[in-house]
């Protein structure tokens, strides 16, 4: 959320973030009872002090001790009953104010699920993540604390000022001269500390952005040297985020010692005017010490209230930050059929006249026809940039062509559930992620149901049983974050393994054999020979002699299909493909000069 965000809607946010109290109003009510009973012992304290002071200045010279006894027992039970019920809301409000989080988190993280791929290619990972923490954390901060502040102060406000007008009027008079001076500091101090802890927390969530990047792509980073460029950046968004922090802490330091100086004053003011009342002989020593003890009640809730703006401030910035995600529309079917459910059993796949953007007026793919047989293998090839991950991207229905079709035998896949394409294709992609789990959990992904025989053969048929069985644990060896106790090419063996489990129609390989070596490559040609039988095969590569035996080879240039035809016709045609076929043997026989060299 940036500066130039829409008006903020509190009383919509409000609104929204009551609707996660769910059956939570009983004991949210019961809450309210208990902050009711412990304001008024609160309030009853000072009255019962000052008829404890009478009883030694009454003026007799005399104490009446079984009075005094009495009095205090009394206030002594008052200041139990008030710290029981502090501790039972307090106790009670934890468990209410986690159960909204819960349901905000779960829900949050739900609908995530939910959106499409394209809302992930525009957003900040680490962005997300702190909405998912920084933000929610924020909300439950202010349920837990700040809902009972606001009530307990209401009460204690309200309950102070009838006690002193009932003690004395004048007094009264004299303590709310300040207040109108207060509410106007709160009021325009307010003003700019919301918009400086959404400032923060935006800076916050590219902070954390970056630092998830550099993580992650920590091997690209030093292979290029580049990280003077990303200390650089971090410095560059770290001084953004301690200006925001400085700037809304300054603003939020501001509001507690303003009001503790009119606290003061008002106090000064009553005290003397008490004082001046007691020579005159119009209110009783204890009266007045009643008196001021009910002021500093009084100003108490306001100082407080003043303090709560800065954590409702930031809980409400989290919680639009929150719903701005919530309000973004999940994936959705258009004409999709979704009460057919079965799996599909696709021999043919056609694009015809396809084109597609990402942004308007900047073409990706252009004027795509071409078609893909059962048990045959169609290879697309071309420069980086020439659109042959976006092509699959349109497969998958993660985005949907601009103009044209995607027929899955003769019927338009924008007809066909999402879900039922995606379970239609074994990807395996360049980038290939596994999860924090087991090798066995992690082939299953591709098929939950599968049994761990199942799971063998999978991992047989991809050929990457024999190195699991030297792992550690064998299939129960504990992979850690995206796999990176393991090599390139054996990530990408346990990737085919779970895309051979879910046994797909149609498979699809996305630079699947361009990082990895040698002899896992031919463990991967060899289980790709096997597996095309009966599926349709895609493959898209940069390493050219992997796709020597491809049925029909695609050039994909400038989003356009520029030449079709097998290997062999392509060569002999001496056009793009024999142009890009021998410019990769030159790079790669320059290599391995240099390599010669370095040695």
């Amino acid at each position: 959320m940036g500066p130039k965000e829409k008006p903020r809607n509190t009383r919509r946010t409000v609104g929204r973030m009551v609707q996660f109290l769910s059956g939570g109003w009983v004991t949210l009510l019961f809450v309210f009872v208990l902050v009711c009973i412990a304001s008024l012992s609160n309030l009853l304290g000072p009255y019962w002090i000052g008829k404890v002071v009478d009883t030694f200045v009454g003026g007799t010279g005399k104490v009446d001790f079984l009075a005094l006894k009495t009095l205090l027992i009394q206030l002594l039970a008052l200041y139990i009953v008030g710290g029981v019920c502090t501790f039972l809301q307090y106790y009670l409000m934890a468990g209410i104010s986690q159960d909204v989080v819960f349901r905000i988190r779960e829900k949050l993280f739900q609908h995530l699920q939910n959106l499409p791929v394209a809302f992930f290619d525009r957003r900040s990972h680490g962005d997300l993540m702190s909405r998912m923490t920084n933000d929610i954390e924020n909300i439950n901060m202010t349920l837990s604390q700040g809902i009972l502040q606001v009530f307990s102060s209401f009460i204690t406000l309200t309950g102070a000022f009838l006690m002193m007008v009932f003690l004395s009027p004048l007094l009264t008079l004299l303590t709310l001269m300040v207040i109108p001076l207060g509410f106007l500091v709160t009021t325009l101090l307010s003003r700019n500390t919301r918009k400086a802890f959404s400032l923060q927390q935006k800076a916050l969530g590219d902070l954390n952005g970056l630092i998830e990047e550099s993580i992650t792509g920590i091997w690209i980073v030093k292979a290029f040297t580049g990280e003077r460029k990303v200390s650089d950046k971090f410095s560059r968004i770290n001084r953004e985020l301690r200006k925001q922090g400085i700037w809304a802490q300054i603003l939020a330091g501001t509001v507690p010692p303003l009001m503790n100086l009119m606290n003061n004053l008002s106090f000064l003011s009553t005290a003397v005017g008490g004082g001046w009342l007691v020579l005159r002989g119009s209110l009783s020593v204890g009266i007045v010490a009643s008196f001021l003890q009910y002021s500093r009640q009084f100003m108490r809730p306001l100082n407080e209230m003043a303090n709560q703006v800065n954590l409702l401030q930031a809980a409400l910035a989290g919680a639009e930050r929150v719903f701005e995600i919530l309000d973004e529309s999940p994936e959705v079917d258009k004409n999709g059929d979704s009460k057919d459910g079965s799996p599909l059993q696709v021999n043919r796949i056609e694009f015809v006249d396809v084109h597609f953007s990402y942004l308007p007026e900047v073409p990706v793919l252009r004027d795509l026809d071409f078609e893909a047989w059962r048990g045959k293998t169609i290879a697309i090839v071309g420069p980086t940039g020439a659109g042959k991950t976006t092509l699959v991207s349109l497969l998958a229905r993660f985005y949907e062509p601009s103009r044209g079709r995607i027929l899955f035998d003769d019927r338009d896949i924008r007809t066909i559930p999402k879900a039922i394409v995606r379970g239609a294709l074994g990807i395996v992609l360049q980038d290939t992620y596994l999860f924090s789990s087991t090798v066995r959990e992690n082939i299953r992904y591709g098929r939950l149901d599968a049994t761990d025989e199942e799971v063998l053969e999978a991992a047989r048929m991809a050929e990457a049983d024999p190195f699991i069985r030297r792992l550690p644990q064998g299939y129960d060896t504990m992979l850690s974050d995206e796999g990176l106790n393991i090599s390139q090419g054996e990530r990408q063996l346990i990737s085919l393994a779970r895309a051979l489990l879910a046994n797909p129609p149609i498979l699809v390989l996305d630079e699947a054999t361009s990082n990895v070596d040698t002899r896992t490559e031919l463990h991967i040609q060899r289980a790709l020979g096997r597996l095309r039988k009966g599926r349709i095969s895609i493959v898209i590569a940069h390493r050219l002699s992997t796709i020597r035996d491809a049925d029909v080879i695609l050039v994909l240039q400038e989003g356009r299909i520029v030449e079709r035809g097998t290997h062999r016709s392509l060569l002999e045609a001496k056009s793009a493909y024999h142009a890009l076929y021998h410019a990769q043997f030159r790079r790669q026989a320059e290599l391995r000069s240099s390599h010669n060299l370095v040695e």
